[in-house]
C-alpha cells in the first residue's frame, strides 16, 4: 500500500476515480478533502442483533459519501457538511473510548473515502490494546483494490447491495456500474471473511452480512437481489432485509420514492426469501421507518470528554 499522502494526492480510492488532490483541499464525488471528518461516535443500538446486541455497536459515522443516492437515509452527513474535523490520532482514541464504553465492535460507517487514514488509526489503536471486532459498514460501492488494504484489519463486512438493475442504479445513485462493482466488492469481502463466526452472546466476530433496503415500488428488484445473493453465497453470508426506508425532501416529487414501504410490499419480500430457502437472514418488525433509526449527527463522542 502506498502512503496515505500519495494516495490522497491523486485520489482513486472509490469507483468514481475522481483523481483530485484531496491533500490540497480538492473535493471529488465524496465531497470531502483529506481531513478526516466525523459526525458521531457513540454506542448504536439499531444495527442487526449480531452487530448491536444489547450493549451497542461502537458506530463512527464519517462525513461524505462517494455514492450519493437521491434517497440517502443519512443525507445530513453524506454531503460532507455536518461533522467535525479530527486528526488520525484522535480517531484512534475514539476507537479505544468506544471499547471502554462496552461497545461490541468498532463500526466504521461509510469510511471508504478515508481508508488510508482509517488503516493508520486502526493499527495505532490495536497497538494500544483494541481487541473488539472491526465492522466495515458500506454502501457496497467499493473497489476491490481498496478493500484488499483492509484485509486482516476488518473482521465483519456489512455492505449494502442496492441494485441489480444498472438503470435504477443510474437513476437513483448516478452509478450505472453499481451492480457490477458491488458484486465484485462483496466477492472480495467474502474471500476475506468466508465463514460467519459468533461469540457466546451471538455477536458476530467474523463474516459478512449483506443488507438490502427495500425501496417503495421495487419489490421485484429486491427479489432479484436476494435471489442473486442466495444463489451465489448460500450460507456463507447473512442477508438483512430492511423496510426502514424514510423518504426525504429530495424525493418528495418522485412517483415511487415519495412514500414509505407498505406492509404488503415487505411481506411479499419476506415470503420470497422463505420460498427460495434463505435461512440466514434478518428482518425488521413493526414500524421501523421512523426518524429514531437515523441518529442525531451532533458530533457526540467526536471530541475528548470535557472539550
Amino acid at each position: 500500500m502506498k502512503s496515505a499522502d500519495s494516495i490522497l494526492q491523486n485520489c482513486i480510492l472509490c469507483p468514481r476515480e475522481c483523481g483530485v488532490n484531496r491533500k490540497q483541499g480538492q473535493r471529488g464525488r465524496c465531497r470531502v478533502n483529506a481531513q478526516v471528518r466525523v459526525a458521531r461516535a457513540a454506542l448504536h443500538m439499531w444495527e442487526e442483533p449480531c452487530i448491536s446486541g444489547t450493549e451497542g455497536s461502537g458506530a463512527v459515522f464519517f462525513s461524505g459519501c462517494s455514492l450519493g443516492c437521491v434517497y440517502c437515509q443519512n443525507r445530513e452527513i453524506s454531503g460532507g457538511k455536518s461533522g467535525m474535523d479530527i486528526s488520525v490520532s484522535r480517531l484512534a482514541d475514539i476507537f479505544l473510548e468506544l471499547e471502554a464504553q462496552g461497545a461490541n465492535n468498532i463500526n466504521l460507517v461509510t469510511a471508504g473515502h478515508y481508508v488510508p487514514q482509517v488503516i493508520e488509526a486502526l493499527e495505532s489503536a490495536k497497538n494500544a490494546g483494541l481487541h473488539i471486532p472491526v465492522v466495515y459498514n458500506s454502501s457496497g460501492y467499493e473497489k476491490v483494490e481498496t478493500l484488499k488494504w483492509l484485509e486482516g484489519l476488518v473482521d465483519v463486512y456489512l455492505p449494502d447491495f442496492k441494485y441489480m438493475d444498472p438503470v435504477l442504479a443510474e437513476q437513483y445513485s448516478s452509478a450505472p456500474d453499481y451492480p457490477a462493482v458491488a458484486r465484485k466488492a462483496i466477492r472480495e469481502m467474502v474471500r476475506q471473511r468466508p465463514q460467519p463466526q459468533f461469540d457466546r452472546r451471538g455477536i458476530m466476530t467474523a463474516g459478512v452480512v449483506v443488507r438490502h433496503l427495500l425501496l417503495p415500488g421495487h419489490v421485484r428488484e429486491a427479489k432479484r437481489v436476494l435471489e442473486y445473493l442466495h444463489q451465489e453465497y448460500g450460507e456463507k453470508i447473512y442477508i438483512s432485509m430492511m423496510n426502514q426506508y424514510t423518504p426525504g425532501p429530495a424525493v418528495a416529487e418522485d412517483p415511487l420514492l415519495h412514500r414509505r414501504v407498505t406492509k404488503r410490499e415487505y411481506e411479499r419480500l419476506l415470503d420470497f426469501a422463505q420460498e427460495i430457502g434463505i435461512i440466514q437472514g434478518f428482518y425488521q418488525e413493526g414500524e421501523t421507518a421512523k426518524e429514531s433509526f437515523i441518529p442525531a449527527f451532533d458530533c457526540q463522542g467526536v471530541l475528548p470528554e470535557g472539550e
